[in-house]
Parts: C-alpha cells; structure tokens; sequence
C-alpha cells in the first residue's frame, strides 16, 4: 500500500446523493439493541492497531455486511473474507458467534495467520499517518533558516505544534508544543493534557476516531488530536487546516501579503468538484479504494477517500465525479492519487482528472493515461501529478534514484515491506512501499538495492522518513544508509543511519526520520571515522598491556620485526623471535611496542624513519589507528600523519619513495596465547556481534557481545581445542550429523583445529572429526557446519575476555613480571610441563568473567573435600552441588566420579574432591538432582565441607526429601552456613504468585521456571511444579507456588522462563507477585508479553523482570486492632491509593469525617469506596 492515512478532516459527498452533508442520526431508545463492541485486526500483521466495530442489528443485518465494512476499513489485497478467532483456530460465520469484547483476525483466505494482540494494541503502525506539508517562512533568509536547520541534525530544532481538541467540542482547542519536557513518556504527556485541557485526560483520538495508543503515534500523526477522558470517541469537526496558520511553499507564487493583510477568504474552507474517468481499456477499472491528496501553497489536504453509494465508481469508460471539501490549501500545484490495493482487481488505469474549485471558479485538467498497478509498468499504486499552467506543468515530475544500503551484520537483511517517505522544499512523496529492486532479492545483507521513486520535483531535499511494517519472521532490519540521486539537479543526498530498525533490538523502534547531508567527500570522511571509531572499539583489546603481539603485512606476504641493530623490516615468518612485541605502556590508542627478544628496543618513529630505539622515549609513542577492514595504522603520537610503511620488498618507506600501489601501511594485529586452556574468549562475527548458544541448544552468529556468548577453550593438543558455554556449562560447540549446536558433551565432535587466517586476523573451525567441515554461518546468523571457500561466514575474531594458563612455548597474554620468569625460564632450557585441565568452569559470575589483560596474579583455587551422607533413600540421578561466598559463587559442580562405583545409596556417605576459586567467605550451599533415572526420589541428610589445608570444617544439617513425588516436589535445597547454633542467614519460604493473562489461548500446558535474584546471590532456577490450582497456568488465574532458598535480601529480578516447544503452547504471563514472610514485603514484576517471543528472527524462552515502584508496607495488628480500631495499613501505587478506615466512626444518621494525606501535584477526578473484611 502506497499511502495509508490516519487522519480524515476532509469530507467528501457523491454527486448522485444530492451534495447532501451526512448528518448523525440519533436512534430512538425505546427498543433497546444489543450491540456487541468487538475489536477486529489483520491476519500476520502486528502493526495494524486494528478497528473497532459496533455490531447489532441495526448496523450490521447480515454476516456478508459485516465482511464488506471491515473491507473498507482493513488493508487487505482481496477484501476481509475470512474471520477468525486469534490464534486463526475456528472460523466465525454467523453475526450471533461474534462474542462482546472480544477481538478476531481477518483474512482474505482461510489461511490466518497469528498476531500477538498485545504488541497490535500497543504499538500503532507506523504508515497510518500522513503528515502535512511543513509551514515555510514568508522570507527568503527565514526560508533558509528553516533549512539549514531541518538539513542539520545535530542543531535543536523547535518543538513540533499539536491541535489538541476536546472530545465532542471542536471549538474548544489548545496548541501544544511536543517538546522534550512534556514527552518523557505517554502518561506523562496524558497528565500534561490534563493541565492544558482543564479537563481529565486519560485517551487519545485521531480526528477520525481511532485510538491513538502511544507517544510515537502521537509524532506521527497528521498535527490534530482529540483528547478524551473515560467516554469513548464523540465525532465532531474537528477541522485541523481551520486552526492552522497558512505558509508559503517556495518557488510556487512570488505574491506574499503581509501580516494582518491577508486576503479575507485565504482561510475559508474550498468545495472542489472532482471528476475521475477510467480508461476504456480492457480491465482498466478497479475493486480497490480511491484516494486522492491536494497540495497547495499553504499545505496539503489529507487523504480523501472517494467512496460512492452503490459501490460501481471507477469501472472500464465510467466517469465518477464527487464533491469534496478540503481546508484553505492556497493556490493548488499537484495532486497525489492511488488506491489501497485491495479487491479482487484491485489494478487500475486512469485516464484523466478534472477540478473544479468552486469557490474560485478555477478548473483544472490533468491527462493521466497511467497504470496504478503493482502488475503493470514500475508497479507503483501511487502517483503525482503537477498542475498545468496555461498547458504546461508548474513544477516536473523526477524519477528519484533511491539507494537503500542494508549493512553488514549477520541477519541484517529484512523480508518486512519497507515505505519511504522523501520530503523536500516543496512538500513530499507521502509515504511510498520500496516494492521492485534492481536486484531480483531486497535487503539482503551488504546489499545495496536501488529503487525508482516518480514525483513532482521537491525541489532541494530536506530528510526522509524511512521504516518497514514489522511483518515477516526476519522482519528486523539494519539500514547502513540512503542515498537519493535528482536527476533534474544530478545532485545526491545522503540519509546516515547505521542502526537497527527491530523491535528487538537497538531503542525498538521500527520507524526513523533522518535528514540529509550532501553526498561529499567531508561526510565520506565523517562516515569513515564513525567505522573506525567502531572497529577501535571492537580490537582496542588487542592492545591491552601486557599482550604480545605480531604485525602482519598483505603486501610483503611477512611479519614485521625488530633486528637487534635497530633494523626494521617486514619480511619475517610468522615463527620469528623478532617478530614479537610486548605492549608495556598503553592509554587510548597510544602505546609503546618492545620486542619481546631484546627488551631494551622498542619500534619507533625517529624523523619519519622507522628503527629501534630505547623504551620511554618520545619517539617510541605510537598511535594505533584502526581501519573498517580490521587492519591497523601505525603512526607517530609524537608527528600526527608520520606513518610505519614498507615496500613490496619488505623494506621500510616513505610514501614519496614509491608509487601508492607498491607501498602498504596496513597491518593485520595478531594477539599470542588467545586459545590457552581454560581461557574464556568471545568469537566475534562482526564488530557488535558474537557466536552465541541459544536457549533450545543451536548456536547463531547475532549474539549480543556480552556474557551469554562467553567460550571457555578447552586445550586438547596443540591446535586444537574444545569450547564450552561459560553460561550453560557442560554444553560444548560441535558439528555432528550434519548440524552444528552447543550441545555437546565434551566427546571427539567437539574438537576443532583453530585454522588462522593471515589477511584478516580471524580463525576458522574445522571439525577434526569431519575433516573439511567448518563452523559457518547462515545469512541469517544461523550456524551450520559449511565448506571452507573463503568467505565471510567461516571467519571468527577471537576476543579474550580471561586470560588461560601458559602452553608449553611459555607464550601468553600474561603480565610483563611472568614473562620475565619465562624468560629466565628460557635461557635455563627448562621446559615447564603442559597442564591439561578437564574441570569445566566453576563461577559463571561476571565478576570472575570480566579479569582485564592487565591482571597481574594468577587467581589461586583451594581444594575443599565434599562428604554427601544419604538418609534412607538413595538416588541414582545427577547430583550438583553450588558453593555461595560474598564474593562470588562456585557452580554448578557435579558430583560425580569416574569409575562404576555406585553413589548416593542409602545410609551411605560419599567423598569428593573439588577446587574451588576464590569466592570470599561461604554462606550458603544449593545441592540438588536432575530427577532423571530409575530412582530420581533423594532423602539428603547431611553436607559437610572441609578445606584440605586449614581443615576448616563446614557443617549443613538438610534432613529434606528431595522428590517431585514427596513434600512439596521440590528437588533442590538450599542450605546455609550455621555459626553457633544459628545460621548466618534464615532460610525463608517465598510465596509466588504468577498471574497468567486474559488474552485467547494464554494457557500454556509447557514447563515454567523462575529464579529470583537478590542482594545475596539469586535462588537457582527452579521449576514451578506444585500449584495451589489442579491445573497450572490457565487463562485468568493466579497460581500460587513456594519457593525456599536463603534469604536474599531485597529482590531486584525475576528470570522467567517458559520452554514451549510448540506455538500453540505458548504462555502470556501477565505479571509475578513475590512475597517475602520474613519481612512482610511484597514486589511486582510486570511482564505482560508471550512467552517464548522472538527478537531478530531468533527464540527466546526466557525473560529478565525488574521490580516496579511498588510499596506495600504493613505492620503487625493487634487483635484489638483489627476488631474496630483504625487500621495501620496503606498501599501506595502510582496514583492509585487505598486508605483504610475504622468501621467505629459509621454509624446510622452520622457525619464521619477523616482526614487523609495527598501530595499537592495529585489532581484527584474521581473515588471508589466500599466495604470489605480484614
């Protein structure tokens, strides 16, 4: 669809009814109607903010009419032919299946597509609005004020002006400025309205009728609203180009009246007959709906639907004609004109436009003679129109060329529709879908498509509003830049925009309006800079100290190294002593180089010339310089510009010494020791993202670069090495019957050579297992195990994020202090022994995770002995032991032993040795099983801990039965460290109360988990098996669930996780209530979404909740108390406040009166009183 209004002030009148005005009819109450409110949206399509229709009797009296109302009213290619219910289950056919208050999809099929409702109701669409043209000043220098503003983003520029009418009083109007003080947030902006308006504000209106639901959809609307308070939408007329002030749009009439001598109709409303002929050729006349825009020197009309009575307008040879009535457009310059698109034929050929304003007299004739088709010539719907002047064109239609560059992150590319809107001097295109490429696929990754956009000439242009409808699985999107070439001035404008449109991602937002900046070689360079800025970003690591690093040049084929003559060159090979050099000094991206063999040298920059020179010096001060392709400059911090080149033969230069072609300034950095056993790295796959697992066990290339897409490097041999999930221990990368994933075991499938690549730095992953295999990724960021070609989706940067233990060479990362041992180490022709360690990582804490390059000690482990005692029933599941200190935290340690002895039998006890990192001093344990086996049922009597050096003994009575089947199915406890007879911390019972939503199909039959996070560790996740209900997680209700666990101190998350693994058993949570008896606190968290949802194209089962601003403080009441006297007790949320008062003071025929306490800013609009029972 080309262009999609929101907002209607225009009205328009078939000839053939008389030119009569619709006047409301007011229906007689003497025979009440049932009517049935029900909400009706699109099939797949969760932008549309859908339709509200009132249905009885009266208004509908058949099903068929129904179907043919909601297709004028939702966009669909052939027409609502098809409701259905939300999930598209069961289809509705009769008026008496509808229920009240219910919403339903429709389609054009019976194929339905499913919408997540919540996200429909909440975010408006981003194409139902069609802005008006901007208002210009009466002056030339005004105009050009005005312009360098719009075209300069980084200036403030002035509030936007919003006509704000009062629900069913159009004579009653305010103008709001939409400045940033009133549009912190949607409520906000509602309580502003409240001040204003004088009057309760608690909804908003197009002036059409429909609901404007958020603080987007009121910047995006057409400049007028209506504010309402709890009354539903009162029509009225409401007339925004009455309330506006008039401008002139440059290069259209040099005739400007001054201020207060405007003509004296220049602001009167203009009655415009329109007549439409359809061309006679075969199928030229359309099923679809016809709009039509008028642009004048003032502004534009909105959107005006020519709708008939009989419903026969625009057939093959008929001419339509139609009355319409606009605001005070000025002098008229072009028309816009198209259709919806919706129909069994919705094609259309036009063959000529007459107006007749006939206010003025004037009449105009436009020869069409167009297809507006998506099947015929450029398959647009929409076309402009200049008006002629003594027959010729005021202004001349240009076809714009549009680049539209996607970027080049994994799963960049988008299948939404994307619209574009181009404004300029002289008004703009309205919004225009980017329906045929050059190339036969659009916004694909790192691709630029290129698109033919047919206008009357904008004259110089100003910004674009650019987005896409969020349709489509892979619907996110990451528009690198737009480039619009006018052909009539071969001039081109360029639209920076380097970021995500994905609701998932970057601020969510689907829409972006970005202005223009010359196509010229200045904001080349600023777009460099911005690349470099972030590929500094990703690879400054690099050049952390204490890192040994090595140069690599493309051109020489070699390594740079340092001769111990000072000699400088660059044709080492990659196992050169020379070629290593030690960062010992570092700030910014300035640092001091020293080989690695001769530590009194250091690579400087002496008068342009590149040598060795003694560290500390001016001279030896580098800056590192990061290019977009990941190669690195060298250059003097001493003489800016002054570079490290060499020439083909590996020589050092200047760039004087030699054509361009045969000198190189770019080096390829590569850090020794990244893949050293137990380090934890990430492995990048662009300059933001990372290989990461994901929740169901596949891996993908999209990950955030945080701690979910942390590896641990298991070292198996030289080269080859195993990677676990430092998040989800014991889940390995591997490739295995065709598929890659995380969910290996450790075994042969999960080995990898690391193959390092010399022109770009990164590693590639061959499976040892299936030689020739390579861990690669999708275009959507998926992995998949893939042939090595040489392309990008086999490249990996690696990135240390902890530092491992030293490999047999003695080369690493480590400080300076233990390379000087190795060293010593060295020149003795001691060789320390290589240690292969076979634990995974004990602490998936972002404190042990986030070690620096710079870390000067090694982090020591204490041994600690585990004795298990089991009571009379034994198990033969999976046992894991946690370990909680101040901190940090050791886990999840499996307590399991190599051998076939049998563990955990009944009356037994059962020793283990683990090391534990440096945790700070232990509070409590977590211990429990997997229930898996024969015998999953564990009566654990006893844990005691004690270190093997200090024979510090911890003891932790459990006597608790560890069973689904037993108690309170509960097969995880949490025990805490007792001094003296009382524990350091009580063990508390916390009460869970998880609201499952109202919506259709919210139930969910799939397993629910939660864990909440405290001051003092989190409760581990745990499974909410025993309700208060006899079924969980129905539509509606509250399930009450217990979970103990040490005290946490005062909650700030809950982590919600819903493993679904079918749509249909999807779960909409509404919100988690958390008590704690202990402290007789309550916290809320809000969730109010599906579970599982998805976010860039990937899956997420699980959800971090955060507590609102809720307080409910009680305190202790006496018995006598609660018997009459008045209650203490208050609850506090938002504006919302409960007060209690004392049933002694209400008596009969008695005038009570209480006194309560209000904030000063509270306006109160209303009270709700009862009674109840305490």
């Amino acid at each position: 669809m080309s262009e999609t209004p929101s907002t209607s002030f225009s009205m328009v009148h078939p000839t053939s009814s008389g030119d009569l005005v619709p006047s409301s009819r007011h229906f007689s109450l003497t025979h009440p109607v049932v009517a049935k409110r029900i909400s009706f949206y699109k099939s797949g399509d969760p932008q549309f903010g859908g339709v509200r229709v009132v249905v009885n009797p009266r208004s509908f009296k058949t099903f068929d009419a129904l179907l043919d109302n909601l297709s004028r009213k939702v966009p669909l290619p052939f027409g609502v032919r098809n409701i259905s219910t939300p999930r598209g289950r069961h289809s509705i056919t009769r008026l008496e299946e509808l229920e009240d208050g219910e919403s339903y999809l429709c389609s054009h099929s019976r194929k339905v597509q499913p919408v997540d409702l919540d996200k429909a109701r909440r975010r408006p669409r981003p194409w139902l609005s069609s802005r008006t043209i901007t208002a210009h000043a009466h002056s030339h220098h005004a105009a050009a004020t005005t312009m360098a503003v719009a075209a300069s983003p980084g200036m403030r520029r002035a509030p936007r002006r919003l006509l704000v009418f009062r629900n069913g009083d159009p004579n009653t109007r305010r103008v709001v400025l939409l400045s940033r003080t009133v549009t912190q947030t949607f409520e906000a902006f509602l309580q502003h309205l409240t001040q204003v308006m004088q009057c309760p504000v608690t909804k908003l209106y197009a002036t059409d009728g429909r609901k404007v639901p958020s603080l987007q959809a009121v910047i995006l609307s057409s400049g007028a609203v209506v504010a309402a308070g709890r009354e539903p939408f009162k029509p009225g007329n409401y007339d925004i180009q009455k309330y506006s002030l008039p401008a002139r749009l440059p290069g259209i009439s040099r005739r400007v009246y001054p201020k207060g001598n405007a003509k004296s109709g220049s602001r009167k409303c203009g009655n415009w007959k329109v007549y439409i002929i359809t061309s006679d050729l075969p199928n030229s006349g359309t099923s679809s709906q016809i709009y039509i825009i008028l642009y004048g020197q003032h502004r534009s009309s909105a959107p005006i639907y020519l709708y008939g009575m009989d419903g026969t307008q625009f057939q093959d040879g008929h001419k339509d004609n139609f009355t319409i009535t606009v605001g005070d457009i000025g002098m008229l310059f072009k028309i816009r004109i198209g259709h919806t698109n919706s129909g069994l034929s919705p094609s259309w050929h036009c063959k000529e436009i007459q107006l007749w304003n006939r206010n003025s007299g004037e009449q105009f004739y436009i020869p069409v003679q167009r297809w507006l088709a998506r099947d015929q010539e450029d398959g647009e719907i929409c076309r402009e129109f200049p008006i002629l002047n003594k027959g010729e064109p005021v202004l001349p239609v240009t076809i714009y060329e549009v680049y539209v560059a996607t970027g080049e992150l994994w799963n960049a590319g988008t299948v939404a529709n994307v619209y574009i809107s181009i404004c300029g001097e002289k008004g703009d295109t309205g919004s225009r879908q980017l329906f045929r490429s050059k190339n036969s696929v659009k916004f694909l990754r790192g691709q630029t498509d290129t698109f033919s956009l047919e206008a009357v000439h904008l004259g110089k242009l100003r910004k674009i509003i650019i987005g896409h409808d969020g349709i489509g699985s892979g619907n996110g999107w990451f528009l690198d830049d737009v480039v619009v070439k006018d052909p009539t001035t071969n001039h081109e404008y360029s639209f920076f925009c380097h970021r995500w449109l994905d609701q998932g991602e970057d601020d969510g937002k689907i829409v972006r309006e970005l202005y223009a900046r010359d196509n010229s070689i200045i904001f080349a360079r600023q777009k460099l800079e911005l690349y470099r800025r972030e590929t500094w970003a990703a690879e400054s690591w690099k050049f952390m100290k204490g890192n040994t690093l090595q140069f690599y040049n493309r051109l020489t084929g070699g390594f740079v190294r340092l001769h111990p003559d000072g000699m400088v060159d660059a044709r080492g090979e990659k196992a050169d002593k020379y070629g290593l050099f030690d960062v010992v000094f570092n700030k910014g991206n300035i640092c001091i180089l020293q080989s690695h063999e001769m530590r009194h040298l250091s690579l400087a920059l002496d008068n342009g010339s590149v040598t060795g020179m003694a560290s500390g010096g001016p001279s030896t001060e580098l800056r590192v310089l990061c290019q977009p392709n990941r190669c690195a400059l060298i250059e003097s911090a001493l003489v800016p510009g002054h570079a490290v080149i060499f020439d083909r033969q590996g020589k050092t230069a200047d760039e004087s010494s030699a054509g361009y072609a045969d000198l190189s300034k770019e080096f390829v950095v590569f850090v020794k020791g990244v893949f050293l056993n137990s380090a934890v790295i990430l492995l990048a796959t662009s300059l933001r993202q990372a290989l990461c697992l994901q929740p169901d066990g596949s891996c993908s290339g999209v990950g955030n670069q945080s701690e979910n897409s942390y590896w641990k490097v298991h070292k198996i041999s030289s080269g080859i090495c195993m990677f676990e999930s430092v998040k989800n221990a014991r889940m390995y990368l591997r490739i295995k019957d065709g598929q890659c994933d995380g969910m290996g075991s450790g075994d042969t499938d999960c080995h990898f050579k690391i193959e390092r690549n010399l022109e770009n730095a990164s590693v590639s992953l061959e499976s040892t297992k299936s030689p020739g295999l390579f861990v690669g990724l999708q275009s959507d960021g998926q992995a998949k195990p893939v042939i090595y070609t040489k392309t990008g989706n086999v490249y990996f940067y690696p990135q240390v994020i902890k530092l491992g233990r030293e490999n047999p060479m003695g080369m690493s990362a480590s400080s300076s202090q233990e390379k000087e041992k190795i060293h010593e180490s060295k020149q003795q022709q001691e060789t320390p022994p290589e240690s292969e360690v076979k634990h995974s990582l004990l602490s998936s804490t972002a404190n042990e995770i986030r070690l620096s390059q710079s870390s000067e000690t090694v982090i020591s482990e204490d041994k600690w002995k585990i004795l298990v005692v089991t009571g009379n029933t034994g198990t033969q599941a999976n046992v894991t032991l946690w370990i909680y200190g101040d901190e940090g935290v050791s886990g999840p340690i499996s307590l399991s032993k190599d051998g076939s002895e049998q563990l955990f039998l009944p009356r037994q006890e059962d020793e283990f040795q683990v090391e534990i990192r440096n945790i700070g001093k232990i509070y409590k344990i977590r211990i429990g099983h997997d229930g898996t086996s024969e015998q999953p049922e564990w009566s654990l009597q006893k844990v005691t801990m004690q270190h093997m050096k200090s024979k510090k003994t911890l003891d932790f009575t459990a006597n608790v039965w560890l069973s689904r089947m037993q108690a309170d199915g509960d097969i995880v406890c949490e025990l805490p460290v007792v001094k003296g007879e009382q524990a350091l911390f009580p063990l508390v019972r916390y009460c869970v109360d998880v609201h499952t939503g109202e919506l259709k199909q919210a139930e969910t039959e799939s397993e629910v988990s939660l864990c909440l996070y405290g001051e003092r560790g989190d409760s581990g996740i745990r499974l909410l098996y025993k309700s208060n209900m006899p079924v969980k997680f129905q539509r509606g209700q509250v399930d009450i669930f217990q979970i103990e666990a040490v005290s946490l101190g005062k909650l700030q998350k809950v982590l919600l996780r819903c493993e679904a693994t079918d749509r249909t058993q999807y779960w909409y949570c509404e919100k988690v209530f958390v008590r704690d008896p202990s402290t007789e606190s309550e916290s809320i968290f809000i969730c109010e979404r599906w579970l599982p949802f998805m976010s860039q194209g990937i899956i997420h089962s699980e959800i971090e909740l955060y507590p609102q601003e809720m307080q409910i403080n009680h305190q202790l009441k006496t018995q006598e108390e609660a018997n009459g006297k008045l209650l203490p007790l208050f609850f506090s949320f938002n504006h919302l406040k409960y007060f209690f008062l004392s049933q002694d003071y209400f008596s009969y025929t008695i005038y009570s009166m209480f006194l309560l306490s209000l904030n000063n800013d509270i306006k109160i609009f209303k009270i709700t009183i009862g009674t109840g029972i305490c």
